[in-house]
């Protein structure tokens, strides 16, 4: 197998026709990837976009082909079809917080939307909105307008885009929120098979692609709670590290207390036990 690219977090290798798409335990904040894994991590998240992908099967199509990986990937990597992915980050935000929060408290917008005036960290939004970002080969992604994507994409691809994120963010809350877990926001990526059907692709609904609150401990006006990796990220920047590689060593409590969050959070969410690493 040829290894076409490997990214902050996983790993693509063509085979044949397919691709393989593995997923590591390298955990990424602020764009720049910590020196120290988490272990389970890729194989949880996996999982969890496999079970999600099962969901939403009647939303949107998806890439994968099958689970028939090499041995050494078994549990972390799934078998795919290749896309030509679309050039842009497709975010939907229920809930107002991280760098949405920050526009917001510059501008009273989010990517270009304006929302009401007094909201505050973990405020509920009216109504699901779509925040799209640049998808940055180097440095960070940018938030951009729905009419940039349409600049990008046209109009009619831009629109599905923008559907399609916003059906999949409301159905994944809902199922989520029957499990006691908010999903406050999450960045879904998406490619064209060639004969133009659009496809849900890389992974989907996970605690690294999402915010993941517990519904019974939700309090806006504070950090919430978390099953996802805002948890290292906000260990991240109390360190006082400057966000520039290099990053700092996890220390071992962070580690086992980050890879506890994204157990409880699989865990809740589909409802399976996760068991020394596994299923």
């Amino acid at each position: 197998m040829e290894l076409l690219h490997s990214g902050k977090v996983r790993d693509v290798y063509l085979d044949g026709d397919d691709l393989i798409l593995v997923a590591s335990d390298r955990v990424s904040v602020y764009d720049v990837v910590l020196p120290t894994p988490i272990p389970d991590k890729g194989a949880i998240l996996t999982q969890l976009s496999l079970w999600w992908f099962d969901q939403l099967h009647d939303v949107v199509p998806n890439h994968v082909i099958s689970t028939d990986v090499p041995t050494r990937w078994a549990g972390r990597a799934i078998r795919c079809r290749r896309l030509r992915m679309a050039p842009v980050e497709c975010v939907a935000r229920g809930y107002l917080t991280g760098g949405g929060l920050t526009e917001y408290q510059q501008t009273r917008t989010v990517s270009g939307i304006e929302l009401p005036p007094g909201l505050v960290d973990g405020d509920k939004l009216p109504e699901p909105i779509f925040t799209p970002s640049t998808k940055a080969t180097e440095g960070h992604d940018e938030p951009i307008s729905f009419d940039e994507v349409q600049n990008i994409v046209g109009a009619d691809e831009a629109n599905r885009l923008r559907d399609l994120t916003l059906e999949i963010y409301r159905r994944g809350a809902d199922l989520a929120a029957e499990r006691g877990i908010i999903v406050a926001d999450t960045k879904v990526e998406f490619g064209w098979a060639p004969d133009g059907t659009l496809v849900l692709a890389d992974e989907v609904l996970t605690s690294d692609s999402s915010r993941f609150w517990p519904r019974d401990e939700w309090e806006p006006g504070r950090p919430q709670r978390s099953y996802d990796k805002q948890f290292v990220r906000d260990w991240a920047t109390s360190t006082g590290w400057n966000k520039q590689p290099p990053a700092p060593e996890i220390p071992d409590d962070i580690v086992k207390a980050t890879q506890a969050r994204y157990v409880e959070g699989y865990e809740r969410l589909t409802g399976n036990k996760w068991l020394n690493g596994q299923l």
